[in-house]
């Protein structure tokens, strides 16, 4: 385990009824741009609760923010909230608006190009607005953390960035607020959270057993509640459970000291720019056959993963590695998420050298937690996800 330091700084408020929490959140003088997405917080009342506990702050809304939020909307929000001289981005919704929000937070006061928030992977932000949460789909993690993915589809570009100032002051998680969501966005957050998770576990031994420990539990949280709050989505324990699973899948906890990867997901937003592949999707796609290329370098930790994960004890290394990678595959199967381009109507044959042509032209040429991973591996993992 590597030396490191920790430092989150979201409070986090869970629980029913928490969107109340925001009045003492934000200064009574608080110019607020609420962003949002398509309308949904309206229909299961999330906005009429927000605009309660805002109360006579002056509030400018945005809506409209897609899945994979779109740069060039964002920048709509931007050009409002300078004109409205805005002090606070409040997102209320899921993972994307609260991506969006950071854009917008970090774009505000940017002085050039806010395309270079983005291509300079948030390396030139000096300062942001202040930024809250009222999470409503629980995937990214992105309501305790300091990182941001956004599309710009004009381009066919997705780019993550990240800086410690986009950082949410505080997150509302009242599960309640998700009992509406349709279930492939259900399914995408439970997919999205565990890649996250296997992104910063299965990797190589660090003597970590803190953060291993820590990040088995959360994998076995999502495997156990999965399905149930799926069927059931009003069940209020399966759901909780399953908020706060997202969350700690990506706050930085179970990373701290440890190698990570983050392979999938570098393949996975070039799946999303060319295809317009839901985010979660791409990563079930990627994450098996990755699994499988790089077996004899996680070795290890596969292993280990079988039999703390998937109770697989008996036969051989290699048989054991074998039954984790197709439970891995079944995992994501089971919860409607299909694991094969060829799912998505994507072509192998002609999606693999592309993708590996974009990555290496943005550098991205020693890929994981080894830095091993190459454009001809990317290749290859893209073609065995035929």
């Amino acid at each position: 385990m590597e030396n490191f330091t920790f430092h989150n700084p979201t409070r986090i408020h869970f629980g029913r009824g928490q969107i109340a929490a925001i009045g003492g959140e934000l200064p009574a003088t608080a110019r607020v741009l609420l962003l949002a997405g398509g309308g949904s917080i309206i229909q299961n009342g999330v906005y009429d609760q927000v605009k309660k506990a805002l109360g006579v702050r002056a509030t400018f809304e945005f809506f409209g923010v897609e899945a994979n939020p779109d740069f060039d909307t964002l920048i709509q929000a931007v050009e409002l909230a300078r004109r409205e001289k805005a002090d606070w981005v409040l997102a209320v919704g899921g993972g994307s608006v609260l991506d969006g929000a950071k854009f917008v937070a970090a774009a505000v006061p940017y002085a050039g190009d806010p395309w270079e928030v983005l291509t300079k992977g948030g390396a030139g932000v000096k300062s942001a607005l202040a930024l809250g949460a009222v999470l409503t789909l629980p995937a990214t993690g992105s309501e305790a953390n300091s990182f941001a993915v956004i599309s710009r589809r004009a381009l066919k570009e997705k780019l993550a960035f990240g800086h410690p100032l986009l950082f949410p002051r505080f997150s509302v998680l009242d599960p309640e607020t998700t009992f509406s969501l349709p279930p492939r966005q259900v399914a995408n957050g439970i997919g999205d959270a565990f890649c996250h998770v296997i992104e910063q576990y299965l990797t190589f031994p660090a003597n970590a057993a803190v953060q291993d420990r820590f990040a088995e539990s959360v994998l076995r949280v999502l495997i156990d509640v999965g399905q149930t709050t799926l069927a059931n989505p009003t069940d209020y324990s399966a759901r909780a459970n399953l908020v706060l699973a997202a969350t700690w899948a990506l706050n930085g906890t179970i990373g701290m000291g440890v190698p990570q990867d983050w392979a999938s997901h570098m393949i996975g937003h070039e799946l999303t720019a060319l295809h317009g592949i839901d985010h979660a999707r791409t990563l079930a796609v990627v994450l098996p056959s990755l699994l499988q290329v790089r077996r004899n370098a996680k070795r290890a930790k596969l292993l280990q993963y079988a039999e703390r994960i998937w109770d697989i004890r008996g036969g051989s290394e290699d048989a054991r590695i074998d039954s984790a990678i197709a439970k891995t595959r079944a995992f994501y199967e089971s919860i409607g998420i299909r694991t094969r381009l060829a799912d998505y109507n994507v072509i192998a044959a002609t999606t693999a050298p592309e993708v590996a042509r974009r990555l290496e032209a943005r550098g991205m040429v020693k890929l994981g937690e080894r830095g091993e991973i190459t454009p001809a591996v990317v290749e290859a993992i893209l073609r065995l996800a035929a």
